[in-house]
């Protein structure tokens, strides 16, 4: 019988979702991992289930998590964050998001965001996205220039002082700016509520279930330089809801380094 990659994730989110849950809004104990980022039991009992789902249904694949570690062994490699946003979880807000995605060989084929306290879930196989949600139809708007676009940035503290610089650059190039949101944003993204997101620092784990969501949804997401974004690469990730932007967005980008 054919394995059902996209039957495991949804699993998978589902136990995630039951952990979190149970912890959302009870003023949970916080710890301040190394890199100064916050962790709760939510986060290490979310990516506990995850990685009991995984290693139940497809025991050979790697996997690769935020909390746990983990290596790109094979061809198949998960990648985890069982919460994207924990500064929000801890404080209540409900715009956290579990990531689970599946590399092929390093490139992103699956892409799963889910806010369980909202409902709303997005996925992306084979070039196609669904969403379960209320509110919102899978598909990214078209704008006819920067000058029109909403831009995003979980928050001004992820960038250097260069890079701060880039960011600006863009900003100054686009209707207006919004802050906060994680991986949510990227979700909304894909809602065509947001049309541009620039930011840095991010482990494979942070971006590499919405590629295939935003592309799916008729978007492009690149690095600052317009590369393909890869496992040992920089961190910093350009997401798109129009493609055709993408060159506008990476020349603002990079005018201070010209």
């Amino acid at each position: 019988m054919k394995l059902d990659v996209a039957a495991v994730a949804h699993t998978a989110a589902d136990a995630a979702g039951d952990v979190i849950q149970r912890y959302f809004r009870l003023l949970p104990e916080v710890e301040t991992k190394s890199d100064d980022s916050p962790v709760t039991l939510a986060d290490k009992g979310a990516e506990s289930a995850i990685r009991a789902v995984l290693a139940t249904h497809t025991p050979e694949f790697g996997i690769i998590g935020e909390e746990m570690g983990g290596n790109a062994t094979g061809r198949m490699t998960w990648v985890i964050d069982p919460i994207d946003g924990t500064r929000a979880f801890i404080t209540g807000r409900p715009i956290f998001a579990t990531l689970i995605a599946l590399l092929d060989d390093g490139v992103p084929v699956l892409g799963l965001i889910d806010q369980p306290i909202t409902g709303e879930r997005w996925f992306a196989h084979d070039g196609r996205l669904h969403f379960a949600g209320r509110h919102g139809q899978p598909g990214t708007r078209r704008i006819v220039s920067l000058a029109d676009a909403e831009l995003s940035c979980t928050s001004p503290d992820m960038f250097s002082p260069a890079q701060r610089g880039q960011f600006s650059n863009l900003a100054g190039t686009c209707r207006r700016v919004t802050y906060g949101g994680d991986a949510y944003a990227y979700g909304l993204l894909a809602l065509g509520q947001i049309d541009v997101i620039a930011e840095a620092g991010l482990k494979p784990w942070d971006w590499a279930a919405i590629v295939p969501i935003i592309e799916a949804a008729g978007g492009a997401v690149t690095d600052w330089q317009g590369r393909r974004l890869a496992l040992d690469g920089p961190g910093e990730v350009l997401a798109l809801g129009d493609r055709a932007q993408r060159d506008a967005a990476i020349a603002a980008l990079n005018q201070s380094a010209a």
